[in-house]
């Protein structure tokens, strides 16, 4: 086990069991990033490869302005921010945060559901369908806090964003996750 400072001082020291220790503690986190956003699971591996080759060779220019896995967080969603406008030249990626997410419809409320219903495969399903089904811009930010439980300052970093707009986006996401889940789910009741 290392320490932050031990850790970076053993990878600049090109230490194989540093990076072994690198990559066993961070891989799985970054394909599960990389997979959410892509969609894509050849594509998923190909950015773990992507950020670990780039974070190894760029290692002497880490500051230290924050923690590595930030910083290899924000190598892993650039790489596959930037594979996603390769497939998709003509679509924004960076649309406004004044762009309204519609107000929700469909109101359930879901702390009388039976715990039995909370425990089925389909929900899990529609779960997942739901995250996949989130807007690019909203998917990554749910992804880093809500799967990974990285914090909203090192997601504004990760993510390019101020701590204010990685709220919003936050937040959008909920309230589309929500929405999503109250049609789907109502047939389960």
């Amino acid at each position: 086990m290392y320490t932050e400072q031990e850790l970076i001082a053993a990878l600049r020291r090109r230490d194989p069991d540093a990076f072994t220790f690198l990559f066993d503690s961070y891989s799985d986190k970054v394909y599960r990033l990389a997979a959410g956003l892509l969609e894509d699971d050849m594509a998923a591996e190909g950015v773990v490869q992507e950020s670990f080759i780039r974070l190894f060779e760029r290692l002497d220019q880490f500051e230290g302005r924050s923690k590595l896995s930030t910083w290899l967080y924000r190598v892993a969603y650039n790489a596959a921010i930037d594979r996603l406008r390769k497939r998709r030249p003509t679509l924004s990626l960076d649309i406004g945060d004044d762009e309204e997410m519609p107000t929700p419809i469909i109101l359930a409320d879901w702390r009388d559901v039976p715990e039995r219903l909370l425990t089925k495969a389909e929900v899990r399903a529609e779960l997942d369908k739901a995250i996949a089904a989130l807007p690019e811009k909203y998917r990554g930010i749910f992804i880093l806090r809500e799967i990974e439980g990285v914090s909203t300052q090192e997601t504004a970093v990760i993510t390019g964003l101020s701590i204010s707009a990685a709220k919003v986006r936050l937040h959008r996401a909920r309230l589309f996750l929500r929405e999503r889940l109250s049609e789907s789910l109502m047939q389960y009741v």
